[in-house]
C-alpha cells in the first residue's frame, strides 16, 4: 500500500505549480475579464449615443441637427475601430490614442459652431457657458466600465487637457471680454457694471473651467478607485478559483471548496462528527501486477482511480486517500449529513456497477477482469487536519475508520463485494435505500476487536451493462 497524499506536501506543490503555472492563468483570464468589460463598454457607448441622437433630433432643429448626426455617426466608428483592434498585439496603445481622440473631437464638437447657415451666429464666447461639457464626462462613463483604472485616469486627463485648450484658445482670442481687461480700463466696477460684464456674450470667465477641471478630477480620482478595487476584486476571485482548480487536482472537490472558502477561519479544526467511511481495494491486484508490465500496471491504476473519484466525487463522498491499489472515502465530514449512510451505499453500490462496465471493456479487448472488494461503516470520527506543522493531513480518525477497513478485508473470507455493517445499513434503509442483492445479517469478528460486529454481504450482481461497440 503507498502512502495518502498530504494536505502539507500538496500545498507545497502548489506553491511551486502557481509560481510557474498559476500566474499565467490568472493573466489569462484577467484578460478575458477585461475583454469582456470592453466588449460591455462598447455596447454601452452604442447605446449612450444612440440616445443622445434621439435626444438630438427632440431638441436640435432640423437641419442643424443632421450636423450633430453626422458626428454621432463618426463617433460610432471610433468605438468600433478599437473595439475590434482589442486582441491587437498593441490594444493599449490603440485604445489610449482613441480616448484622447474622442475626447478631442467632442470639445471641437461643443467648442467650435456649426456652419452659419445651419444656426444662429452667435458667438463663440457663448460655447462655453453651455452644459453640453457634460458630454465629455460620458467618456469618464465608458472608461469606468472596463476593468482598467489606466483608461480611467487617461480619459480624465484627455478630457481636461482638451478642454482646457480650447478654453485657453476661446479666452485668448482678440474679442473676448475679461474681466480683468475691463477692470483695469474702468477700475473698480459696480454691481450693476460687474453684471452687464459677466452677461456679455463675448465675456469668458476662468472660474467655470477652474471649477470643471477640480469636479473632472475629483470624479476620475473616484471612478479610478472604483475600477482599482473592482479589478482587485476580480484578480482575488481569480486567484480563488485557480487555486481551487489546482487544490481539486490533489484533493476532493468538496474539500478544495471549504479549503479556499475557510482558509482564514480554522479550516481543519478538530470537530466530531458521525461519518460513513468506505475501504475499496482491487482483489489480487499484486497477483496481477506480476505479470504485467510497469507500464500497464500503471495505467490500470490510472484508470481505475479516475473511475473511482468519478463516482465518489458524484455522489458526494470525500476522498481522503489513495493506498496504493485501493482508496479511503468519506461521507459527511465537512458537514453533518444524517443521509451520510445512504449516499456511502449508493456510492459502494455505483462502484461495483462502475466495475461491471469496466470489466465488459476489458473482456472485449482481451484484458483480464479486475474485482474490487468494499467495506462499508458508519459512526463518530474526529474530522480535522493531523500531522507535524510542516506536514499535515486532512482526514478522519476513530474506530469507524478501523472497522470499514477490517470489513474490507473480511471480503476475501465471506466470498461478496460488499461488507456493510448492520447499523450502516439500517440508517440507509430509514433514508429509503433498498437492500437488493445482500445477504441476512451475521455476525463477525474482527482482528483486534473483543466484541463481534453484525454485517451484511453484498453477493447481488450489478445491473447489466452494455458491452461497448
Amino acid at each position: 500500500m503507498t502512502g495518502a497524499i498530504s494536505l502539507g506536501r500538496l500545498l507545497a506543490e502548489l506553491g511551486t505549480l502557481r509560481a510557474v503555472d498559476a500566474s499565467g492563468r490568472m493573466r489569462r483570464v484577467l484578460r478575458q475579464q477585461e475583454d469582456a468589460g470592453l466588449a460591455f463598454a462598447f455596447r454601452a457607448r452604442q447605446a449612450a449615443i444612440l440616445v443622445v441622437s434621439l435626444w438630438l433630433l427632440f431638441l436640435v432643429p432640423t437641419p442643424r441637427d443632421l450636423y450633430y448626426l453626422a458626428f454621432a455617426a463618426l463617433f460610432f466608428g471610433l468605438g468600433w475601430i478599437p473595439f475590434r483592434l482589442r486582441r491587437h498585439r498593441r490594444a493599449l496603445a490603440i485604445k489610449l490614442g482613441f480616448i484622447l481622440l474622442d475626447a478631442v473631437l467632442v470639445t471641437l464638437v461643443v467648442v467650435l459652431p456649426p456652419p452659419a447657415e445651419l444656426g444662429v451666429d452667435w458667438p463663440i464666447q457663448t460655447r462655453l457657458r453651455a452644459v453640453e461639457y457634460l458630454y465629455l464626462l460620458l467618456l469618464l462613463g465608458e472608461a469606468s466600465l472596463s476593468y482598467s483604472p489606466l483608461a480611467v485616469v487617461w480619459t480624465g486627463f484627455s478630457i481636461m487637457g482638451a478642454w482646457s485648450v480650447a478654453v485657453v484658445a476661446v479666452y485668448c482670442r482678440p474679442d473676448t471680454v475679461r474681466y480683468r481687461d475691463v477692470v483695469a480700463q474702468l477700475g473698480p466696477l459696480s454691481d450693476e457694471m460687474a453684471l452687464k460684464t459677466v452677461f456679455d456674450p463675448r465675456y469668458v470667465g476662468l472660474t467655470p473651467w477652474w471649477t470643471q477641471m477640480v469636479l473632472t478630477a475629483l470624479l476620475t480620482s473616484l471612478l479610478a478607485c472604483a475600477v482599482a478595487r473592482a479589478r482587485a476584486t476580480l484578480l482575488a476571485r481569480v486567484r480563488g478559483e485557480v487555486a481551487r482548480a489546482d487544490l481539486a487536482r490533489y484533493v476532493s472537490p468538496d474539500v478544495a471548496d471549504a479549503l479556499t472558502a475557510t482558509a482564514h477561519s480554522g479550516f481543519g479544526a478538530p470537530r466530531e462528527r458521525v461519518v460513513a467511511v468506505l475501504f475499496a481495494d482491487l482483489v489480487g491486484f499484486t497477483t496481477l501486477a506480476e505479470r504485467l508490465q510497469p507500464e500497464t500496471v500503471l495505467a490500470l491504476l490510472k484508470a481505475f482511480r479516475e473511475r473511482s473519484c468519478r463516482i465518489v466525487f458524484a455522489h458526494g463522498g470525500t476522498l481522503d486517500k489513495f493506498l496504493g491499489d485501493g482508496f479511503m472515502a468519506t461521507f459527511g465530514c465537512l458537514e453533518d449529513e444524517p443521509d451520510a449512510p445512504h449516499t456511502a451505499l449508493a456510492c459502494a453500490l455505483a462502484l461495483q456497477e462502475e466495475m461491471a462496465r469496466w470489466n465488459a471493456e476489458r473482456e472485449a479487448a482481451g484484458q483480464p477482469c479486475v474485482a474490487l472488494s468494499i467495506g462499508l461503516h458508519c459512526g463518530p470520527v474526529v474530522v480535522g487536519t493531523i500531522g507535524a506543522q510542516q506536514r499535515v493531513e486532512f482526514t478522519v480518525v476513530g474506530d469507524v475508520v478501523n472497522v470499514a477497513s477490517r470489513l474490507q478485508q473480511a471480503t476475501r473470507d465471506l466470498g461478496g463485494g460488499i461488507v456493510a455493517s448492520e447499523g450502516c445499513l439500517a440508517a440507509a434503509i430509514d433514508a429509503g435505500l433498498a437492500l437488493d442483492g445482500f445477504g441476512d445479517s451475521r455476525e463477525l469478528t474482527l482482528r483486534g476487536r473483543s466484541q463481534p460486529i453484525r454485517v451484511r454481504v453484498w453477493t447481488g450482481h450489478p445491473p447489466t451493462v452494455p458491452r461497448p461497440a
